[in-house]
């Protein structure tokens, strides 16, 4: 059997080793011990042939750094998110350390919840190599069904993308705008992520399928969704410090709205809602984001 191991134990990382573990001995770790089984050091996860890396995507170019040494590891990146301060993606940030052909990408509908639930999910891998997806396919669980894309690009962008947009829905939500607006703002949401894609060479068809649309509306309409709480808060006037706080985890939206703001902006992408939940997240009225919205 191959070795497999998951870096990181939020809730998502142990929901993929609850998952791989279905069919293989699967390990697991995280910066601090956890009581899980096959728990193991770092050191020791590192030594696995295959990987699966669920470090929040702003830790990920330190982590690397500090901790990472490629001896040949095929790694499958489940992070969604655009690194904040300098707008780089993730693929961009992996390829520095690991050949490309030996990195992949998750993306796709997925709440830890259920999956940890065993309930059904389908899921894409996405990477240059075909070989990569053939390697990896067989650990997932007969729950998962998975789909083989080789556009990261586009996986990338609507991973990180459709965070920021559920926090523009939840803001939605909380303002009891109605199923009207909140379906109009996915929609065109849906668009912009679509715009924003094209931009960088990916494949449209990435965006109508379940890397874009699909995740979107599951992470855009359901308190499950981390992102779309955050947008509540916002819209009930909490500060980010008492939103993070009660929400006891990442949300990968908060930093990559400053990221998406940021690219937008130096090559003259057109993307409205993601600029004023960036504002709204800077201090702005939510109810003044609005007016701005329905008048441009």
């Amino acid at each position: 059997m191959s070795s497999i191991c998951v870096i990181g134990a939020g809730k998502w990382g142990q929901a993929l080793h609850y998952a791989l573990s279905q069919k293989h001995k699967c390990l697991i770790t995280s910066r601090t011990k956890k009581d899980i089984e096959n728990f193991v050091s770092l050191d020791e996860a590192l030594k696995c042939e295959f990987l699966i890396i669920a470090i929040p995507s702003q830790n990920i170019r330190e982590w690397l750094i500090q901790n990472f040494k490629y001896t040949g590891q095929k790694v499958l990146v489940a992070s969604k998110g655009i690194e904040a301060n300098t707008g780089a993606f993730l693929q961009e940030i992996y390829e520095e350390f690991i050949p490309k052909e030996h990195l992949g990408f998750i993306s796709g509908p997925s709440f830890a919840s259920e999956v940890i639930k065993g309930l059904p999910t389908a899921l894409v891998l996405n990477s240059t190599s075909k070989k990569f997806y053939d390697e990896f396919y067989g650990f997932f669980p007969h729950f998962i069904k998975t789909y083989y894309s080789n556009d990261v690009i586009g996986a990338e962008i609507a991973g990180a993308y459709k965070n920021v947009l559920a926090i523009a829905s939840g803001i939605c939500e909380g303002l009891q705008l109605g199923q009207n607006a909140r379906a109009s703002l996915t929609s065109r949401g849906l668009v912009e992520m679509d715009r924003f894609g094209q931009y960088y060479g990916a494949n449209k068809d990435t965006f109508i399928g379940l890397s874009g649309a699909g995740d979107l509306f599951l992470t855009a309409s359901s308190t499950l969704s981390r992102n779309f709480r955050v947008g509540l808060g916002l819209a009930a006037n909490k500060s980010i410090d008492e939103i993070l706080e009660d929400l006891g985890e990442v949300a990968e939206g908060i930093m990559t709205s400053q990221a998406i703001y940021k690219l937008s902006q130096e090559n003259n992408i057109y993307t409205p809602i993601a600029n004023e939940v960036k504002c709204i997240l800077d201090g702005k009225n939510p109810q003044d984001s609005l007016k701005d919205l329905l008048s441009n």
